[in-house]
């Protein structure tokens, strides 16, 4: 019930100036955040997205976007093989908050030349593709 959900959203595990990790990934990469306590559901919705083959590309585009306009997220987790799906919406992001890290998936070893994050940290340092 009511007391529940309200328990739940009090237990969220929260970054040290109040602000929620959010993710996008797999089912494994997702229930894995959730039980180490970073689910956040409201009304309004939730702060992760559990991303399966089947998945339309706009959905995934749509939770992007949504979760890096919060005020409440500070950093979006993504799976990397699931951010190349999405690479023409990262290539055009500049925040840094909420920033966005991309994580390697059980079954999709992670690529450091695929991630945009490190890409641009080599661009800044005049390193490879600078």
């Amino acid at each position: 019930g009511a007391r529940r959900r309200a328990a739940l959203a009090c237990s969220t595990a929260r970054m040290a100036d109040g602000r929620l990790v959010a993710v996008i990934g797999d089912e494994d990469t997702v229930t894995g955040f959730l039980l180490a306590g970073v689910g956040h559901r409201t009304a309004e919705g939730s702060n992760f997205l559990v991303v399966r083959p089947d998945t339309p590309l706009a959905t995934v585009e749509q939770a992007f976007e949504d979760m890096t306009s919060r005020d409440d997220v500070g950093i979006v987790l993504i799976n990397q093989h699931v951010a190349n799906e999405i690479r023409h919406l990262l290539r055009n992001y500049d925040r840094t908050v909420p920033t966005v890290l991309e994580i390697p998936a059980k079954d999709h070893p992670y690529d450091p030349d695929a991630d945009f994050v490190m890409q641009r940290v080599n661009l800044m340092l005049g390193g490879p593709g600078a």
